[in-house]
């Protein structure tokens, strides 16, 4: 008979403390697939020996940090063991001089941002759900907002990782100094992979100074092609901006926001350089909240009638991605609400019956995949026929599928969740 959780439960008891295994509840579903367990263990060794006798029982093993992502992706083909990184949640090491941290995975965004504050530094990244978002799961995810423009991706930023193997393996790669680049390919390969390689039990990050001084500015009064060319024309100018960014809604013109950061002086010359740069459009002082405008659609993603998806296009080509939105979505009777972030990526949020959701999402898939984008669906209604959350596999798919047998063999890590059924 195949071995369960249960046949091996005084195995991973053996190895962990007393209150670090509990039975899995309905809280604990992933995308509707029932786990047996849900196991805590209070440090990386105790991760890799968990995993590792997971991977030689057969066990699926879905790893989790805060939870908030975990339903992005296709259901698992199997869940045994929720894996929990919520005890590994120490900031480990902090030489500020160096600008870099060393955190455990389990570490939520918003204590390592407060952490580093009371030096004056910051990771720039702007992830959803800093509270209760851990570093592991938006590595894993490759969760990035609005500073990604100026500061880059989150394989920018991360210059060394450890990583338990699904057969126990603890695995380092990378420095603890930003010019150090040593093992410089594995931090990135697990960036973005949806912990379907390798459990993150700790990462360095290089890090920046915290501004002065910051202003956001919304610019409005123009229509889809005006913001088109306004955003290439900032993008193009010696305007040293923070972040860039696009919200639209159906029943709505385009706004288009924009951060500086620095010194007080600073800051007003850049202001007066985009207010000739917008003319005539209309630039107001906004408050910093309309950076939070992505996380904002999630919050209507309760209603059974709402599904969201982030879209990717080329910067030069966000006008044409939401006339293709409006095209396809207005004889669905379809609402829907945008935000997109100036490199050409954005949260797409529908409202519509489950039918016209369906017929929405792949019509909407097919044109971006045509131009060269890409949509991915993260949450829609569980009475919408079903749909593949990642899209069309783009030529590298064969090289993933070797890494991921080289990496993981028994398909032990959340099996079927990415891309192609990975």
């Amino acid at each position: 008979m195949p071995t369960t959780p249960l046949d091996i439960e005084h195995e991973f008891r053996a190895i962990l403390a007393p209150d670090s295994m509990r039975a899995a509840t309905a809280a604990d579903a992933v995308c509707g697939v029932q786990p047996r367990l849900v196991i805590e263990p209070g440090n990386e060794q105790q991760l890799a020996a968990v995993l590792r006798l997971a991977n030689d029982a057969g066990l699926a093993v879905i790893p989790r940090g805060g939870g908030t992502k975990l339903s992005w992706g296709n259901p698992p083909s199997r869940a045994d063991v929720i894996l929990s990184t919520a005890r590994l949640d120490k900031i480990i090491e902090h030489p500020w001089a160096d600008l870099t941290v060393s955190v455990e995975a389990g570490c939520t965004i918003q204590k390592l941002q407060a952490a580093l504050a009371r030096h004056g530094q910051r990771l720039a990244l702007d992830p959803l759900w800093t509270e209760q978002a851990t570093i592991g799961g938006v590595l894993s995810t490759n969760d990035s907002g609005s500073l990604r423009l100026r500061f880059g991706a989150l394989r920018d930023l991360i210059i060394g990782v450890t990583l338990a193997l699904p057969d126990g393996t603890l695995a380092s790669s990378g420095g603890k100094v930003v010019k150090n680049v040593a093992g410089y390919d594995l931090p990135k390969l697990v960036t973005g992979a949806l912990g379907t390689l390798a459990v993150i039990t700790r990462a360095v990050f290089r890090l920046h100074p915290l501004p002065r001084n910051s202003k956001t500015l919304s610019i409005s009064g123009c229509d889809l092609e005006e913001m088109q060319q306004l955003i290439l024309a900032v993008q193009d100018s010696k305007l040293a901006h923070t972040a860039l960014q696009a919200r639209i809604g159906q029943d709505a013109e385009p706004v288009v926001d924009i951060l500086f950061e620095g010194t007080e002086a600073g800051i007003a010359a850049q202001a007066a350089q985009l207010q000739a740069l917008a003319v005539p459009a209309s630039v107001l002082e906004a408050a910093s909240a309309v950076w939070t405008a992505s996380q904002e659609l999630w919050k209507s993603a309760n209603s059974a009638a709402i599904a969201v998806a982030k879209i990717t296009t080329l910067s030069a080509s966000i006008a044409r991605a939401i006339e293709t939105v409006q095209r396809i979505t207005a004889p669905r009777n379809t609402h829907w609400k945008l935000t997109m972030q100036a490199p050409g990526m954005g949260w797409l949020c529908l409202e519509a019956t489950p039918e016209n959701l369906h017929a929405s999402l792949l019509d909407l898939r097919h044109e971006l995949e045509r131009d060269g984008g890409s949509l991915s669906v993260f949450r829609h209604p569980t009475d919408m026929q079903c749909i593949d959350a990642w899209g069309t596999p783009g030529d590298a798919l064969p090289l993933m599928r070797a890494v991921k047998n080289q990496f993981d063999p028994k398909n032990t890590l959340n099996p079927g969740r990415f891309l192609a059924g990975i």
